[in-house]
């Protein structure tokens, strides 16, 4: 018997990194999973990669940012399996320009990125992609769940920078304190109905959100500065730290991060 079985579950930002990772790993569990994402020919041709060895994985076109479309995403879902029981909120920016699988390139200047620099246009992209697109996955996964009368999990993922400030990336690190505030609240506020709401808030993880500062000796110096167990972590990790928050194994969890981030912060 998988941790997952016969339950549905929907992953946005499932096409890569974490998020795929979590999908694979979700229906090795039983799962029938949907992974939703923005890129809608990268992510047919993901959801057909990962479903290749017989999982149940399929794609569903959604644009976090927008209600409507994260409605028709929900609404599809329910339509396809008749409920929703698991959601995992993974699709996020690390910064204005960042597109979903694909690395992005550090700033050749380093005071572009300081704070007094910052296009409220660039602010806002992140701040809508982060944080009201959680928001808006955590919400029509509700009204679902509570429509259906059953119980549910949702993960959202947050980051270290949500605790721990990292010089030249305010608006990421405001948004995704953001997220872990948005996790405990709208726990709190459905508790009593059986949906548990929890984060995660990865360090320095090896996906393609990462790989520039992989390519960077001196940016990998700094990162191993600042994480004691001297190395990044892999996707595989956060994925098993979603599968324990999406099942029953975390059943008296809500409201609350976890932050696999090899010793980066304690707190």
């Amino acid at each position: 018997m998988g941790l997952l079985d016969n339950k549905v579950a929907v992953i946005t930002g499932g096409i890569s990194g974490l998020g795929r990772a979590s999908a694979l790993r979700y229906a090795a569990e039983g799962a029938r999973v949907v992974v939703a994402d923005i890129n809608a020919e990268r992510g047919a041709n993901a959801a057909a990669e990962m479903s290749a060895g017989g999982a149940s994985i399929e794609f569903i076109q959604v644009d976090v940012t927008s209600k409507e479309s994260q409605q028709a995403l929900f609404d599809d879902v329910v339509s396809r399996y008749g409920q929703v029981d698991t959601v995992l909120a993974a699709a996020g920016v690390s910064s204005s320009g960042y597109i979903s699988g694909e690395v992005s390139e550090v700033e050749a200047d380093p005071e572009e990125r300081m704070f007094h620099n910052r296009m409220l246009e660039d602010w806002e992209k992140v701040m809508a992609v982060n944080v009201t697109g959680v928001m808006l996955t955590n919400q029509m996964a509700i009204k679902h769940m509570l429509a259906k009368g059953n119980a549910g999990s949702i993960v959202n993922i947050a980051s270290i920078a949500g605790r721990r400030p990292l010089p030249g990336a305010s608006d990421y690190c405001v948004s995704k304190a953001a997220v872990i505030m948005l996790t405990q609240t709208v726990a709190t506020e459905y508790s009593t109905s059986n949906i548990r709401v929890n984060a995660i808030g990865p360090g320095f993880i090896e996906t393609p959100m990462t790989a520039n500062i992989r390519q960077s000796p001196e940016w990998m110096d700094t990162v191993m500065q600042m994480t004691p167990m001297q190395r990044m972590g892999q996707a595989n990790e956060i994925a098993s730290t979603a599968l324990f928050l999406a099942s029953e194994e975390s059943s008296y969890f809500t409201g609350q991060t976890l932050f696999p981030n090899g010793g980066m912060f304690t707190g």
